[in-house]
């Protein structure tokens, strides 16, 4: 037998029963593989017309501020969402590997919290388009590209955190090979600020999909479905507060 093949008969079975971890639990969980891969894919999409470079993303923002916002935003908020996804998936690989969950889950996570960062830089970017016009915001991002930052040192996790990840997935069943190398390509998307959409971005933001809403509907599914009542009842009280959030967060 080949290496690979001995790898392949040793690997345990997928430990899809059970129940989620306490945190995040089965909803939150399962909710966030879902929509945190669906919601970084619409962020991609929705300016996937536009050059990839900084000022090209400067200039869409000028020509079209809603369609950029969104889009930035929908990627900001998929960068949220896959924290409690990568803590979903981990709870599967430390089952059986629990080393390969602890690294990969932090080296991940760590790396989403430098794409947020980055995020953060994109908007304030695009503030200075509004506020200043787009020559004085060129300029501005122009000669602070490269200005250190404490959280840079974080940069090669945004991709190394992916992999570690999906080899965790793959040794321990949690994944299969199709669906770990999917969740590994996420190495391949690109990193830094105001960074726009290429042909690689959207395969491998749609190989995120692939490898994680699978795991999201699973785990929805292992305990009972909730009652008409119990849904409806959850539904109104996250509307309100989102509500009340956003009211707080928006007042200053």
């Amino acid at each position: 037998m080949t290496p690979l093949s001995r790898t392949l008969a040793r690997r345990p079975e997928p430990p899809m029963g059970g129940e989620p971890a306490p945190f995040p639990g089965r909803w939150l969980g399962g909710i966030s593989c879902i929509a945190g891969p669906l919601a970084v894919l619409t962020g991609v999409l929705l300016r996937v017309r536009f050059d990839f470079f900084f000022p090209a993303q400067l200039a869409a923002y000028d020509r079209h501020p809603g369609l950029m916002a969104w889009s930035y935003g929908a990627f900001a908020v998929g960068m949220v969402l896959l924290v409690p996804a990568v803590l979903t998936l981990a709870a599967r690989i430390a089952a059986t590997r629990p080393s390969w969950a602890l690294w990969g889950a932090a080296a991940a996570i760590a790396g989403l919290c430098a794409r947020l960062f980055h995020a953060g830089v994109d908007h304030m970017a695009f503030q200075l388009v509004r506020v200043q016009g787009y020559s004085a915001a060129h300029d501005a991002v122009a000669e602070s590209y490269t200005a250190f930052y404490p959280l840079q040192v974080l940069n090669p996790l945004i991709m190394a955190g992916w992999v570690v990840l999906a080899v965790g997935a793959f040794l321990s069943g949690a994944m299969g090979l199709a669906r770990s190398a999917a969740l590994g390509s996420m190495a391949a998307l690109m990193i830094g600020v105001l960074k726009g959409t290429t042909l690689t971005s959207v395969a491998v933001t749609s190989a995120l999909c692939f490898a994680l809403i699978p795991l999201g509907i699973a785990v929805l599914r292992a305990g009972p479905a909730p009652s008409p009542r119990a849904v409806a009842g959850w539904s109104a009280g996250a509307v309100a507060a989102l509500g009340l959030l956003y009211f707080l967060g928006t007042a200053g």
